[in-house]
């Protein structure tokens, strides 16, 4: 079975975020005054090959835990779709 995964990382809410501070900075300069409070954070996508989706979900778990996110400073959720 093939699944899409869709991960997204994430600064925890109690770390700074130096890049979402210069996004909203930016944004403000360029006149939209109205935007507070910017987190900036990753998107993943990969297509995984398993023999069902709680073995998927197994697989795209372990990937968040041992690189694709910095338990220490970000959270991370992902979401399975059978392709």
């Amino acid at each position: 079975m093939a699944f899409a995964a869709n991960i997204y990382v994430s600064l925890k809410p109690t770390v700074s975020d130096p890049q979402g501070a210069t996004v909203s900075g930016a944004l403000s300069q360029l006149g939209f005054d109205s935007v507070k409070d910017v987190r900036v954070g990753k998107y993943i996508t990969m297509h995984i090959d398993e023999s069902s989706k709680k073995k998927a979900e197994s697989v795209v778990f372990n990937m968040c835990e041992q690189l694709l996110a910095n338990t220490v400073i970000e959270e991370y959720r992902f979401e399975l779709q059978k392709l």
